[in-house]
């Protein structure tokens, strides 16, 4: 190969969509793409990805969140995914409501004002479904 001869590469465009956001029609000379079927591996892939759903951001109103879930289902609000049954565990709400409580002060200052709206307005939530459950 001659010093001034450049190895090139071609890169083909396979997106749906023109840079207008039109989709593209396929020209004669575009080989149609044949729907294959998974491999075992994709499937298995597919499988996994469908029991173990993506986890959600973490953030402090994800947590906030999370321990919330808690306590509903702990205040029997929420059914128990295996058994499908709701159940009422008082103490453990009051648990999950006092660990939101204790983030609350213990962040006080130094969360955003959507932080501090959402954790306020959880801790309303929680307090009035507990005081309806324990009446």
């Amino acid at each position: 190969m001659a010093e001034n001869e450049e190895k090139g590469f071609v890169i083909k465009d396979r997106r749906s969509f023109d840079e207008k956001g039109d989709l593209k029609k396929e020209t004669a000379g575009e080989e149609k793409r044949e729907a294959q079927e998974p491999t075992v591996e994709e499937k298995s892939t597919q499988e996994q990805a469908a029991q173990n759903p993506p986890l959600p951001e973490v953030d402090f109103n994800s947590l906030i969140f999370s321990l919330s879930s808690s306590a509903l289902f702990h205040l029997g609000e929420i059914a128990d995914p295996q058994t499908g049954e709701k159940k009422k565990d008082l103490p453990l709400a009051k648990h999950a409501i006092d660990t939101i409580d204790m983030l609350e002060e213990k962040t006080a200052g130094n969360l955003t004002e959507e932080e501090a709206k959402f954790i306020e307005n959880v801790l309303t939530d929680l307090r009035w479904r507990y005081v309806k459950a324990a009446g």
